[in-house]
């Protein structure tokens, strides 16, 4: 038995931030992201780091399909026009030799200025040089890093479970961490020292990735945006034709869409189906 797809023009935004989708871990939600890819269109979509996890490869080499097909989406949103900039991250840092270069009609920049169509202007940065563990204990970042790894392989089996019940997926990972007291506080001073860098640079709002926690608030005047991740949450951060930005947690809205899909239909429907 099936459930009829609804075919939906995909969704347009004037701009699409995604960074820390990590690809060539098994902890990347691939089938998630190509699912929006295909319905959200974009004129200008920002990379904003840790998009290939380079860390991870010169450990073991791990590249499903899944992988390579978000590869060649994004390189054929670029090809049919859409504006896209790559700003590596920590995880990419190899890619920031390249900075300045386009590949295959994608731009990679150190950083970018984006203006949204009312006026205003963001700052569009990875956010790792606000991270002192990365700067300075590169060896702790590494083995935090291995403790992560850990974190999201029992988040994969935990997920495994849920599929096999019929639920959405959810980041057992993600509520551990949030509920870490020494998490909270670090994710609070990064916020804190990325919204005063923008502040310090004179524009009205920053929009940064690299700590795989999605928020969007006003700090002392400045627009902090965390577009978060798609390992853990699932998230991006839009932005429409009048400059508003919202962030969109599409896990939950692809539950949402099946769970109303499903029941648009009778019983009777469903199984001639």
């Amino acid at each position: 038995m099936t459930v009829i797809e609804q075919q939906h023009p995909p969704a347009r935004h004037h701009a699409i931030f995604l960074s820390d989708i990590h690809l060539g871990t098994r902890g990347c939600q691939a089938d998630i992201l190509l699912d929006f890819l295909k319905n959200n269109e974009c004129e200008h979509l920002y990379l904003v780091g840790d998009i290939v996890d380079g860390w991870r490869l010169k450990r073991w080499w791990y590249w499903p399909q899944a992988h390579n097909d978000v590869v060649q989406k994004i390189m054929r949103k670029a090809r049919k026009g859409t504006n896209v900039i790559y700003i590596p991250g920590n995880h990419d840092e190899a890619a920031r030799q390249y900075c300045q270069l386009t590949f295959g009609d994608v731009r990679v920049q150190e950083e970018a200025i984006h203006e949204t169509p009312n006026g205003k202007k963001m700052l569009v940065i990875h956010g790792d040089q606000f991270d002192g563990i990365v700067r300075y204990a590169r060896w702790l970042a590494i083995l935090g890093d291995w403790a992560y790894t850990s974190a999201l392989r029992l988040n994969t089996w935990f997920n495994w479970g849920r599929r096999k019940l019929g639920l959405p997926y959810w980041s057992l990972s993600a509520y551990l961490k949030h509920r870490v007291k020494n998490a909270v506080q670090f994710i609070g001073n990064y916020e804190a020292a990325v919204a005063s860098e923008a502040r310090r640079r004179g524009v009205n709002g920053v929009v940064c990735g690299h700590i795989h926690h999605a928020e969007m608030r006003t700090i002392e005047g400045v627009l902090y945006c965390n577009d978060g991740d798609w390992v853990e949450s699932c998230t991006a951060l839009v932005e429409d034709f009048d400059g508003r930005l919202r962030i969109v947690h599409w896990a939950e809205e692809m539950a949402r869409a099946n769970s109303s899909l499903t029941t648009s239909f009778t019983p009777a429907q469903m199984a001639a189906e």
